[in-house]
């Protein structure tokens, strides 16, 4: 199924999230997320989620699908935004934003395609990665505030075995402190923009609403197919 939708992606902590609430609501838009790990359900603190208000108020997409103990892959990604992308109306926009590159490189040319040169372009935020390590420090702090630790014996108590795929989230391995989640948080952001780089055609977005907004503008929706 082929639709079109307006594309963000970017680093953690670069903020694409908030810029996509934010132009989704000036578009009238449903939001896709484009997030490995945001697919979990109960995996809330440690993934930076959307609150139930935002997922609610988008009619959020590729959030809470499966449980920890369950594994996932991009098909299933790809299977369940279809799925999803099937009950929004023709004559709504979508959005689809985050920093799972294999998903935007699924979208946009197929999972198991022959590569084709260049890589699909859509936009990516520009950040510093300096301004990335405070960000990611200062939401770390608040993800310690909020009961991370509380969310994490939770979850072990419902699901005592994870998937391979869920004990790859940063922050719900036994042992981890806080300085470990921020150190690997960080080489996380890295591992992203490396990917964007040499995987994709990255068109550079400043980090902010207008940015986005006069790129999106300019350029027009992308034409995404959610076949496997």
């Amino acid at each position: 199924m082929e639709r079109e939708a307006y594309l963000l992606a970017g680093p953690t902590a670069s903020g694409k999230s908030a810029i996509a609430a934010i132009l989704a609501r000036r578009l009238g838009a449903r939001i896709l997320s484009a997030d490995s790990m945001l697919v979990y359900r109960g995996m809330d603190i440690g993934t930076a989620k959307p609150s139930r208000e935002e997922i609610d108020e988008f009619g959020m997409g590729g959030v809470d699908i499966v449980t920890p103990a369950e594994e996932f892959s991009s098909g299933a990604w790809l299977r369940a935004a279809a799925e999803w992308a099937a009950n929004v109306p023709a004559d709504t926009p979508v959005v689809i934003v985050g920093g799972t590159g294999l998903y935007f490189s699924a979208l946009l040319r197929g999972l198991d395609r022959r590569w084709e040169k260049p890589p699909p372009e859509y936009p990516v935020i520009k950040i510093d990665r300096a301004i990335v390590r405070e960000r990611i420090r200062a939401r770390l702090d608040g993800m310690f505030m909020s009961g991370l630790e509380e969310e994490k014996r939770r979850l072990k108590e419902l699901y005592p075995v994870w998937s391979r795929t869920a004990s790859l989230a940063i922050g719900y391995r036994e042992g981890d402190d806080r300085e470990k989640i921020f150190v690997r948080t960080c080489q996380l952001a890295k591992r992203q923009d490396t990917w964007f780089r040499h995987q994709a055609t990255p068109l550079y977005v400043e980090p902010d609403a207008e940015s986005v907004w006069d790129m999106w503008r300019r350029r027009g929706p992308w034409k995404v197919n959610f076949a496997p």
